[in-house]
């Protein structure tokens, strides 16, 4: 435990210093000089306590800002027709979340012969008629089966707007 105490300060004595006068003077002083209170603190944690209080604070922080998610940009920001990025892998269970950003109306469709054996692709895709038509819109989903899923927005398919993503 630190502890902060408050002390007189002694300045000690200058005997036996030459001066330049024909007189010899011995001086000698001592003042003391009270410290402003000082409040006493302690601080007591054992290094399980810290790693707790650490470990606390990463996991809110991951929380609130929804560690758990990958955000996948349709539309560069150069104007170009692509998700950005185009691939990318995730955990199975996390959440994708697809947000408009440049050259809409976007959509995302699975491709139903580049999805692992099982998967129903009109479950995670959005329908060809479904567009997000405005900035910042979003399509979020969550895959569970492990494998390669191809996707595309059907508007821009032609102009290569197309995207793989691994779920591990």
């Amino acid at each position: 435990m630190a502890t902060v105490t408050s002390a007189a300060v002694t300045i000690p004595s200058f005997t036996g210093l030459k001066t330049n006068t024909l007189s010899s003077t011995k001086a000698s002083a001592t003042v003391k000089v009270p410290a402003t209170p000082v409040s006493r603190f302690g601080v007591r944690a054992s290094m399980k306590e810290v790693g707790v209080a650490v470990v606390a604070a990463a996991a809110s922080t991951m929380l609130a800002s929804n560690a758990m998610a990958i955000e996948i940009l349709l539309g560069g920001d150069d104007g170009s027709l692509a998700f950005v990025p185009s691939n990318f892998s995730v955990p199975s269970g996390e959440k994708i979340v697809f947000k408009n950003n440049a050259g809409f109306p976007h959509n995302v469709i699975f491709d139903e012969d580049e999805v692992p054996s099982g998967v129903d692709v009109s479950k995670i895709s959005m329908s060809d008629e479904d567009l997000l038509n405005a900035p910042g819109e979003t399509y979020a989903i969550t895959l569970t089966e492990k494998g390669d899923y191809t996707f595309y927005c059907s508007p821009h398919q032609g102009a290569g707007m197309v995207g793989k993503v691994t779920v591990n």
